[in-house]
């Protein structure tokens, strides 16, 4: 599992159990994690911090993860990120909706500790 040590992950979820599941399963495998709340509060810290991969949840306030995702894309300097979009949902108009904004990958939550690490490990790059 050490395969994964210092990829920077970000995590944005309105849920505190989703963003501790996530931390404690990321932290484990070595990731260096960045949490945010929200779209607001994810937009400031991917300047700061780069992450290599970012999960964003589906359904949160302020900015979805839709309207996050879209301007995590239509940022140049973010545009190559991967960004793979939670949700509880698991619909075919989801899913669709999360490509059309960019987005890399769609996770079902609850998600479980291998889909994270495999969605890690693919979006990063370490196959």
């Amino acid at each position: 599992m050490s395969n994964l040590a210092g990829v920077k992950v970000m995590v944005i979820d309105d849920s505190n159990t989703i963003r501790r599941s996530a931390e404690i399963f990321l932290g484990q495998a070595g990731c260096e994690v960045i949490l945010a709340e929200d779209g607001f509060d994810a937009l400031a810290k991917i300047a700061d911090h780069h992450p290599a991969v970012i999960f964003v949840d589906v359904m949160m306030p302020r900015l979805d993860g839709y309207q996050t995702c879209s301007l995590i894309k239509k940022n140049p300097r973010f545009k190559a990120t991967p960004v793979v979009m939670l949700s509880s949902k698991d619909g075919l108009f989801d899913r669709a909706r999360g490509r059309m904004v960019g987005s890399d990958e769609y996770l079902t939550k609850p998600f479980t500790k291998d889909s994270l690490l495999a969605a890690v490990r693919v979006h990063a790059g370490i196959v």
